[in-house]
């Protein structure tokens, strides 16, 4: 299984497992890590599974939606980076991927 880091706003690194053909917002709360709420379920109605992925692993993810690009233009927190969890599918490229959480979840 892909091993998936998330790394919330004050620095604080949870290393799990996270299946391949999960999402980023899955892999979190069925460890039951702080910061990621997921409170659609994942179906992009939300962002409060919002995390910033680093340059160097953006081309492993699949492509953003507009929906997903339409909710993250109303985060406050938003950066190029900006991504819903709950729409990026892991894959084992993904294998050793940091993600890191807006200062508004923890």
């Amino acid at each position: 299984m892909p091993h998936i880091t998330y790394v919330e706003s004050d620095g604080t690194e949870h290393t799990v497992d996270v299946e391949e053909n999960m999402n980023l917002m899955e892999g979190s709360t069925i460890n039951l890590l702080p910061g990621i709420e997921g409170m659609c379920g994942g179906i992009c109605s939300c962002c409060t599974c919002h995390v910033y992925i680093d340059e160097n692993w953006a081309a492993k993810c699949n492509p953003m939606t507009e929906g997903e690009k339409h909710l993250l233009e109303g985060s406050k927190h938003r950066k190029a980076s900006s991504r819903l969890g709950c729409q990026v599918v892991i894959t084992y490229e993904m294998d050793g991927m940091r993600v890191h959480l807006p200062p508004d979840q923890t």
